[in-house]
């Protein structure tokens, strides 16, 4: 078989071609949604889908579009609370739980001047094209709002035995998210594990810092003193005023209300008294006694006449 001339081009088959053509067609049709995005329809996307605020602070929530061909879009803002969907920017204008607290943003973001504690909810932000092949598009955002706690309520016993157990209690309830709690002896923070601390290593109590509670199993002399609760979140802390907590050798706090009750028995029962003889009742009762003394003395002389 003879090569013939060596610069003639090869013929391709007919069925190879056809096959070469098919691919470039799926090939072409395949980057053609990447290449023009804008013509078919509004996308929107935001920088955080969750978000967290700090309360009285101003806050953005955003909503971007990335693509659309209608000039004028509808932009709306919807708040959630509780499954309920409410207006907060409606017809070109912030409303609702908003007024006057928020502004809109180019081109879709919302911000709100100073965020409270009733903005926690989820916000969607709605767009409609009407001149765009898809003409709706949506996105959820969800804002929660950190609340600084207050000045927490601490409860510290005044005096306490030696070799007793005692618990010391905080609790807030204002703040969000909830904060963890912190007790501090002598203006010294207490560890959480007082085995890891040379200076607390043979104290017994243990603290719990979801609810406040300081425990003591058996308290020592080296246990009095000034304390007070710290309550703590992302958004601040708050603490309770100093309370001292004595601690006793023996219970002298039990002695003293004891003779105390003694020596008020013993004052009642005297008032008693003074007050039945200013009454005359033991005069009274002499009285009585003499008078039968002397009804006997005449019956005896009238018998022996």
């Amino acid at each position: 078989m003879s090569c013939g001339n060596s610069n003639q081009i090869p013929r391709l088959s007919p069925s190879l071609g056809a096959s070469i053509f098919v691919t470039l067609i799926c090939c072409l049709l395949g980057t053609l949604p990447s290449l023009v995005p804008s013509s078919l329809g509004v996308i929107l996307r935001t920088t955080d889908k969750i978000v967290w605020a700090n309360e009285f602070e101003p806050i953005e929530l955003t909503c971007l579009i990335e693509s659309i061909s209608t000039n004028n879009p509808r932009i709306e803002w919807k708040k959630i609370k509780n499954g309920i969907p409410s207006y907060v920017y409606f017809q070109n204008k912030v409303s609702g739980d908003l007024e006057n607290r928020a502004q809109l943003r180019e081109p879709a973001n919302i911000l709100i001047f100073n965020t409270t504690r009733s903005d926690t909810a989820e916000y969607r932000c709605e767009v409609a094209a009407i001149d765009d092949q898809r003409d709706f598009d949506e996105i959820l955002i969800s804002l929660a709002v950190r609340v600084k706690p207050v000045v927490p309520r601490c409860s510290v016993p005044e005096a306490v035995t030696v070799g007793t157990s005692t618990e010391l209690r905080c609790l807030e309830n204002e703040g969000f998210p909830a904060p963890q709690y912190r007790w501090f002896h002598n203006n010294e923070e207490l560890p959480l594990e007082p085995k890891t601390s040379l200076k607390f290593v043979n104290s017994s109590y243990s603290i719990n810092p979801d609810t406040g509670g300081l425990k003591f199993r058996r308290v020592r002399k080296e246990d009095a003193g000034e304390y007070y609760c710290q309550a703590k979140n992302d958004a601040g802390h708050a603490q309770c005023h100093p309370q001292m907590m004595e601690v006793y050798d023996v219970d002298i706090l039990g002695i003293f209300l004891k003779t105390f009750g003694v020596v008020l028995f013993f004052f009642c029962l005297a008032a008693c008294i003074c007050h039945s003889l200013k009454r005359g009742c033991f005069h009274s009762k002499g009285h009585s006694e003499n008078k039968w003394v002397q009804q006997r003395r005449a019956s005896f002389r009238a018998r022996d006449s």
